[in-house]
């Protein structure tokens, strides 16, 4: 058995997990997830745990993605995910339009980016972004969607990057 498959989920409280026969799904304060389950990976839950378990030799690496993936549905439906990203640039600048993300990244033309649903954005400063939701993996989408409008560069650093995330820098040109 996988190592991280042998490791319980705590369940903390108000989130419940339904298992049925195709599918896991877990539901809490920030909303619902599903997953797909595959046909030789059983689930058990008792005492606020959840264990999963296989017969088959083939299924046991599935297992561990499976752990994996329930603990994140687990976090994200209790605290959810949120990611930040900085706008490095002089006249970089994010406001919101309605639910849409107004962008002024240096081009000829204002970027609007719409968020998808369950994804919400929050710009505390203009310089900073706040994409945050219960779906990790829809979360880390949408801020590199947004960071790959303008990456940062290697000689200034302009453009949007995570926040924390250091820029490798080049020496400019030298005549």
């Amino acid at each position: 058995m996988s190592r991280v498959a042998k490791k319980p989920v705590a369940l903390p409280k108000g989130v419940e997990i339904n298992i049925q026969a195709e599918s896991i799904s877990a539901k809490g304060p920030k909303g619902t997830l599903s997953i797909a389950k595959p046909a030789g990976v059983n689930l058990a839950v008792d005492n606020g745990h959840a264990t999963f378990s296989t017969d088959n030799v083939e299924l046991i690496p599935l297992t561990g993605t499976l752990r994996a993936i329930l603990a994140n549905m687990v976090k994200g439906v209790s605290e959810g995910f949120e990611r930040k990203l900085e706008l490095v640039g002089v006249g970089y600048r994010a406001s919101m339009q309605g639910k849409d993300l107004n962008l002024a990244l240096g081009f000829s033309h204002p970027v609007l980016l719409q968020a998808p649903a369950g994804i919400t954005i929050a710009t505390p400063t203009q310089t900073e972004i706040v994409v945050s939701g219960a779906d990790k993996q829809q979360v880390g989408e949408f801020a590199a969607k947004i960071r790959g409008v303008r990456p940062p560069e290697p000689y200034k650093g302009k453009g949007v990057k995570y926040a924390g995330e250091v820029i490798i820098r080049k020496e400019a040109k030298k005549a």
